[in-house]
């Protein structure tokens, strides 16, 4: 094809054009024979051994550019180990195959390459090209700056893009995947049980959030997707298991942040018959365990400084969290009226005017405050009880929940229960409180679940109960400002044909 030719078309135009130039010499351009014997990882940590027993070694992966100078090329390729030069000469490949190389090779092509190792006269460990292979011809180009995609919307949408490009991508998804490794062996070491409860859920329990609403046709029922699997875990442990986990995926009709995804992973786990204390610093090894598995370090680089998960962390309870933070008691604030009245005379800059409800409330005034400025992890103990309808009354305290959530750069990764409500009297009472804040506008309060309380009928063991976020807890031992950071594919508002 003429330069004059190709300037006058789009670049897959001109890619597809070869492919049919390719394919009518009888080259394929979509190979499935690879006979790879090293990964480019193993070549350089081996390189020196290669080179001098000019050990045949046969490569495959992305050819990443390619740098013509008339019978010799340099380019590199790589693969998901790592990435080297080739050196390609016209008199070792032969004339023939160096031209069709030359014409119909692009950047971002797969090839398989035979060589060996050895050093260029300027050091660089190289792959001596003896034999090429097309593997899998690539209709569109790489973007033009591969090796640092920068646009945020390409990288979200088209997250295989980011992989290629941003090596530092891939590796926070390594990181995330060692994360959810370790916790399965921490976990399954300890002696839990993974399970798996529904995503598709006749009534959204579990937590408070708005849900996302279907319609099973054969059924012709309206679901939902779980906000949570806590309900259905619970049920388990009343039909005699004592120690479950379940990793899954969780869905919430809410706004999308930073710190927000419609649909993130969860972790969530039961144990029968343990003590707060001996819970708590369960939860304390399990994560500080599963950072070190997966990073070697529990001093993490956040922003400007840094995360030390080292443990034990701090403790404090939600009520001095914001007698510290601003200076409102919440014990003298028993009513959303007075809430509001003392953040108003603190000049706080809190909307309440969307809000249903006294937990709601305290929720809004801990939020804007006290939570904003926790940085390092830190215990917050004993939320109000009207924010925790899954949880047991605080032993000593009725207006308080027996709860504790861990608190890191403002957000909670942690939320668990020391002591899950197994009072089934109880538990009806609280549904029926959020009932009534349904009935007042509340988009969040939970719905009234009889399957549910018939299972607590049956009898709930003493249990403590934990949720971990994957997505927020990823996101801050990786140094991810944004959960869209470590979700390989986040939510996105759909393109429009406009």
């Amino acid at each position: 094809m003429s330069d004059e030719v190709v300037a006058h078309r789009s670049e897959e135009e001109v890619r597809i054009e070869k492919l049919r130039e390719l394919e009518a010499l009888g080259i394929s351009g979509y190979s499935d024979a690879v006979h790879r014997t090293h990964n480019i990882g193993d070549i350089l940590g081996d390189f020196d051994a290669l080179m001098a027993a000019e050990t045949p070694v046969r490569i495959a992966g992305r050819l990443l550019n390619a740098r013509w100078h008339g019978g010799s090329a340099f380019a590199d390729i790589a693969d998901e180990s790592g990435r080297i030069q080739l050196h390609l000469r016209k008199d070792v490949v032969g004339e023939e195959w160096y031209k069709t190389l030359r014409n119909y090779i692009d950047h971002g092509d797969f090839l398989e390459i035979a060589g060996k190792a050895i050093v260029t006269k300027v050091g660089e460990r190289t792959i001596e090209v003896l034999e090429a292979k097309l593997l899998t011809k690539a209709l569109r180009p790489l973007p033009e700056k591969w090796h640092g995609l920068t646009d945020t919307e390409i990288r979200y949408r088209h997250r295989e893009l980011d992989l290629i490009s941003n090596p530092e991508v891939r590796q926070r998804f390594v990181v995330r995947s060692k994360l959810v490794s370790a916790m399965r062996h921490f976990l399954d070491d300890r002696g839990f049980l993974e399970v798996e409860t529904p995503i598709l859920q006749p009534i959204p329990g579990g937590a408070s959030a708005r849900p996302f609403i279907t319609h099973h046709n054969a059924l012709d029922a309206d679901l939902y997707l779980r906000i949570a699997p806590e309900l259905y875990l619970k049920r388990l442990v009343v039909g005699g298991f004592e120690k479950i986990y379940e990793i899954g995926r969780c869905f919430r009709n809410e706004g999308i942040d930073y710190a927000h995804n419609p649909e993130f992973t969860m972790m969530e786990l039961y144990w029968s018959y343990v003590s707060k204390e001996k819970f708590v610093a369960f939860l304390e090894e399990l994560v500080t365990s599963i950072i070190t598995s997966a990073l070697g370090t529990l001093d993490v680089p956040y922003g400007e400084g840094s995360i030390n998960f080292g443990a034990p962390w701090a403790q404090k309870t939600f009520r001095q969290a914001i007698i510290d933070s601003c200076g409102i008691d919440i014990d003298e604030c028993p009513t959303p009226e007075s809430v509001v009245l003392a953040a108003r005379a603190k000049n706080l800059p809190i909307d309440f005017s969307d809000i249903v409800g006294l937990g709601e409330h305290y929720d809004a005034l801990y939020k804007k405050t006290a939570r904003a400025e926790i940085t390092q992890p830190t215990w917050i103990f004993d939320y109000p009880l009207a924010l925790k309808p899954l949880a047991k009354v605080h032993p000593t305290d009725p207006t308080k929940s027996a709860s504790v959530q861990l608190v890191v750069q403002g957000a909670e990764i942690v939320n668990a229960y020391y002591h899950e409500l197994n009072d089934p009297l109880d538990q009806r009472a609280r549904f029926m409180e959020q009932q009534s804040l349904r009935e007042q506008g509340s988009e969040e309060a939970q719905f009234m679940d009889e399957e549910f309380l018939q299972a607590l009928e049956q009898g709930l063991p003493p249990t403590s109960g934990v949720g971990i976020g994957i997505d927020r807890l990823t996101a801050f031992v990786t140094n991810s400002p944004s959960l869209k950071e470590v979700i390989l594919f986040p939510t996105l508002r759909p393109i429009t044909k406009e």
